[in-house]
């Protein structure tokens, strides 16, 4: 890795033009990259990702507001229980599997490295980050699913943001990085998915279910310690050498360090007075927003003030 930086810098201050530098870097992160994942669907180069992530962003942008201009929003509330079911059951699987791949007694809380053999283990994790990497495309719908319901203002720059940076932080996964310290980020992610989705699920169901949504405080509160759980956890990596890449470590402090203020911000301003405040927005690592309107008792309005993914 420090090798890579310095021919970085080097190539910086030479007089190489672009295109070559470019190419030099491929060249270079091909030889780094994770051998197994050789010839693997969108994972020869990051160019379709970049593409999706570009569709994406024309759709919900350019596209589909277009579609909706002269139309009434969908209702969708169907789509939305068997969507946030989906997300349940998906989150579930991933969340067994990090365990069964190394974080049920194998793995190190301290500092553990990335093991790039053939072992069954070391395979079923490159498998599960490869899961991974498409529940992140999946969660496209989450803004389609705004703008088809005419629900612009719960569209905004971190919820793009969110959704255009984690296909690429979880291609990165699959290519260089499958298993290891960083991915107790995706297992506690996964458990507060599943519990986050099933809430949700039971929002888009209707009016009649509010009354068993009472613990929604104590799931801005699980949201919360997940950050400061990922935070504490990649800063061992650091002080810990077990041949992790720090580079990676630091990157995962500085994303949870972010998180960590945005979300304590919400959380002073929404729960003050043992309230949620109307206009709040709160933001979560794989995450979640709270959206910006009064709960009113129509299914589709209520559910819209619980959720708006970032993540």
């Amino acid at each position: 890795m420090s090798g890579f930086v310095k021919i970085a810098i080097d190539d910086y201050y030479s007089d190489n033009n672009w295109t070559t530098i470019i190419n030099k870097y491929w060249m270079l992160a091909e030889r780094v990259s994770d051998p197994r994942v050789q010839g693997w669907f969108l994972f020869d180069t990051p160019i379709a990702t970049f593409a999706m992530v570009v569709a994406y962003l024309a759709a919900v942008l350019i596209l589909v507001p277009l579609y909706m201009e002269n139309r009434k929003p969908f209702s969708l509330k169907k789509t939305l229980i068997c969507y946030n079911a989906f997300q349940v059951l998906l989150s579930l699987y991933m969340f067994y599997e990090h365990l069964m791949s190394g974080w049920w007694g194998d793995y190190s809380l301290t500092c553990q490295p990335v093991d790039y053999s053939d072992s069954e283990k070391a395979r079923r994790m490159l498998h599960l980050c490869w899961v991974y990497y498409f529940s992140k495309l999946s969660e496209f719908a989450d803004t389609i699913f705004f703008v088809l319901r005419k629900k612009k203002s719960q569209i905004t720059w971190l919820h793009l943001y969110h959704h255009s940076l984690t296909p690429f932080e979880a291609w990165l996964l699959v290519k260089f990085i499958a298993g290891g310290h960083g991915t107790f980020s995706n297992i506690v992610n996964n458990l507060v998915h599943v519990i986050m989705y099933a809430y949700y699920m039971m929002a888009a169901m209707g009016p009649q279910y509010q009354k068993y949504l009472w613990w929604k405080k104590h799931l801005t509160t699980l949201q919360l310690i997940q950050f400061f759980m990922v935070l504490f956890h990649s800063i061992s990596a650091l002080v810990y050498d077990c041949g992790y890449p720090k580079i990676i470590a630091s990157g995962l402090i500085l994303h949870s360090t972010i998180f960590i203020v945005l979300f304590t911000n919400f959380y002073m301003k929404a729960y003050k007075d043992g309230r949620v405040s109307p206009k709040i927005e709160s933001c979560n690592n794989n995450n979640t927003y709270i959206s910006n309107s009064h709960i009113k008792n129509n299914s589709q309005d209520y559910t819209e003030l619980l959720k708006q993914k970032v993540q």
